[in-house]
């Protein structure tokens, strides 16, 4: 597998490709939202926190199972983010936040320590991959703010 955070220039949005079904198909939902809830905890002692309502477990435990929903629904499950939060705009749910490209490189290392156990799980490192190419290219649409 390539894991490889790609640059972005602020303001531009790549051509984004779905995750290949059969990601989520070997997966499953249960181990998916596995996984976004292990991404969650990283992120909750990190330095991009302040992204993430931690001091309100509620709202926390809600945004894991908001992300995990989407991915889920991205992935050719069922829509459940679209049942639960309407239509995914992710671009303008995003837009509040002071997302810098630090910010997504930190995310994607999170995903990027925890995918190699999918491998030791049996899931197919290609579809692997392409989960990971669809969390890179979309995350660069949503940085939203220069990095200094």
């Amino acid at each position: 597998m390539n894991l490889t955070i790609t640059e972005g220039t602020l303001g531009e949005r790549p051509p984004v490709t779905k995750p290949h079904p059969g990601f989520l198909f070997e997966v499953g939902e249960e181990r998916m939202r596995k996984l976004v809830n292990d991404h969650y905890e990283m992120i909750r002692t990190s330095d991009i926190s302040f992204l993430f309502p931690i001091n309100d477990e509620e709202d926390f435990e809600a945004a894991k199972k908001h992300a995990a929903d989407f991915l889920i629904q991205i992935c050719g499950g069922p829509a459940y983010f679209n049942q639960s939060r309407g239509e995914p705009r992710m671009v303008g749910r995003h837009a509040p936040f002071r997302i810098d490209a630090v910010a997504r490189r930190r995310w994607l290392e999170f995903y990027a320590v925890l995918l190699p156990a999918l491998v030791e799980e049996g899931i197919n490192p290609e579809y692997i991959q392409s989960f990971w190419n669809y969390l890179d290219v979309f995350s660069l649409w949503m940085v939203n703010t220069p990095t200094f």
